[in-house]
């Protein structure tokens, strides 16, 4: 069997359609590496392996037609195997959100961003782990068990989706789909070495992601490349009439080949590059900004003088909406229902069996937070706090086309290390909060490794609805780059 660990989704989709190899050997590659790693790395929480050979030989029918009357289309990512995170809804799969409470919640539709990727051919081959209700920076808080990093399994993916940015990394699945509420997207990718998005708020539909912080939630992608990445947000994005918040502005362009970043202006955030930050993740990140400024790129430096309100106005304003969509799972409509004689008893039993530490933890917080007598003095002045902070990305691209930043303060850290400390595991997300709270695209991708070989993110973030932009600049530099490339030793 041909070694696809190293193929593009592009290099994927060009064999099956020349006949090179079927997409039952691609979809059998991946479902090996998986029966292989699994056990090591626990990236999945469930898997239909049968079904997704199945849909293989459907798709290598269809390719053996095409080929046969030279039909004039064919769903372009036809027989291409993927993974979702499971906050998505997949019809014919659990979607548990790495919680008891939903342990054996099968939604009878899918979410739009997996419907769009399901139109143009793709194979759903499982769904993976994450933090219980995407609150988690480590993957540490799923009812199911932690997911390990490729790099060392001593430690953490990154959070909330840890699974799908595992999965990639130890090439147990060529793509996958993620979310990023607060930076879980951009924060696993950087720890586990991969290349992720989070599209502007409004870009991607939401309906079907089971909702977390809904001003906040943004369905993204993970893959090696971001000419891959660009490839699937291309499909998944666009306005959808079931999602109120979705633009109906039309999607980006197909990526060019590009050699240089000549007319490109980044700009370095002083508030990002903060003391404490591990020397070598400093060191990484500037020396990438410095070879796209040798690329063509002009830099300049920048200020983003509220960054440093961005954890506690997330801290309020995500919990609070916690409070109020998590308040379905009551034990009345759907998933776990501890059986009692009257109905308060039987709310207060489902929802301590069925929700986690942390879970409890925000719902309280947030349900604090919005109390007669603290809304206007604590979730009313986040609010406006958050207009500061959107405004002072606005200010900052008057004179800039995209911001380059790290992603986390460290690398990798190790599992359980802040398990007994809330506000350090909260710190993690320190950089990635803005843009979320701004509604700004942030690209990340692997710019280095640390003397440990725990891979180093950086993440890109332009203006609204600059997706393109940001991927002209990753894929110049992955151009003359090879981090995005490398494999983990204990998973090769």
């Amino acid at each position: 069997m041909a070694d696809f660990k190293e193929c593009s989704l592009q290099a994927m989709l060009k064999g099956m359609r020349d006949g090179d190899f079927s997409s039952r050997e691609l979809t059998s590659f991946f479902l090996d590496r998986i029966d292989a790693l699994e056990g090591r790395i626990h990236a999945f929480l469930s898997l239909k392996p049968e079904s997704a050979l199945q849909q293989a030989d459907r798709a290598d029918a269809l390719y053996v037609e095409w080929r046969a009357k030279k039909r004039a289309s064919i769903p372009s990512l036809l027989g291409l195997p993927i993974a979702v995170k499971d906050v998505l809804c997949v019809d014919g799969f659990p979607c548990t959100c790495g919680s008891r409470i939903l342990e054996n919640f099968h939604p009878p539709f899918n979410a739009t961003s997996v419907q769009r990727l399901l139109d143009e051919g793709v194979i759903i081959v499982g769904k993976t782990n994450m933090d219980e209700f995407a609150m988690g920076s480590s993957t540490e808080n799923s009812a199911f068990g932690p997911t390990h990093n490729p790099w060392n399994v001593e430690h953490v993916p990154g959070g909330s989706s840890g699974g799908s940015a595992a999965a990639v990394a130890a090439r147990m699945i060529p793509a996958a789909l993620a979310t990023d509420t607060g930076g879980s997207v951009r924060q696993p990718a950087s720890f586990c070495g991969v290349t992720g998005i989070k599209p502007t708020y409004g870009r991607v539909s939401r309906y079907g992601l089971i909702a977390y912080g809904s001003s906040l939630d943004t369905a993204g992608v993970m893959a090696h490349s971001a000419q891959d990445v660009e490839m699937l947000l291309r499909v998944m994005a666009g306005f959808d009439p079931r999602d109120a918040t979705t633009s109906d502005l039309p999607v980006f362009s197909p990526l060019e080949d590009q050699n240089d970043l000549h007319g490109l202006r980044i700009g370095l955030p002083m508030e990002y590059f903060i003391e404490g930050i591990q020397p070598e993740v400093d060191v990484a990140v500037k020396e990438a900004v410095r070879q796209l400024e040798q690329h063509g790129a002009q830099v300049l430096q920048v200020s983003l003088p509220h960054t440093r309100y961005a954890l506690p106005v997330y801290y309020l304003i995500a919990p609070a909406e916690a409070s109020a969509n998590l308040a379905r799972f009551d034990g009345v409509r759907y998933g776990l229902r501890v059986e009692e004689e009257d109905l308060i008893p039987m709310y207060l039993r489902t929802r301590g069996r069925g929700f986690g530490a942390e879970v409890k933890r925000r719902i309280m917080l947030g349900t604090y937070a919005l109390s007669a007598g603290y809304y206007d003095a604590y979730y009313g002045q986040a609010q406006k706090v958050r207009t500061l902070i959107k405004q002072d990305f606005e200010k900052a691209f008057e004179f800039v086309d995209v911001i380059a930043a790290p992603i986390a303060p460290t690398t990798a850290f190790k599992l359980g290390q802040h398990t007994d400390d809330p506000l350090a595991m909260y710190l993690e997300d320190v950089f990635t909060l803005p843009a979320n709270l701004a509604g700004v695209p942030g690209l990340a991708f692997p710019v280095g490794f640390d003397g440990n070989g725990l891979p180093i993110g950086m993440q890109l973030m332009g203006p609204q609805f600059s997706e393109q932009n940001l991927f002209r600049a990753a894929s110049v530099y992955q151009s003359f780059t090879d981090f995005h490339q490398r494999v983990p030793l204990d998973v090769q």
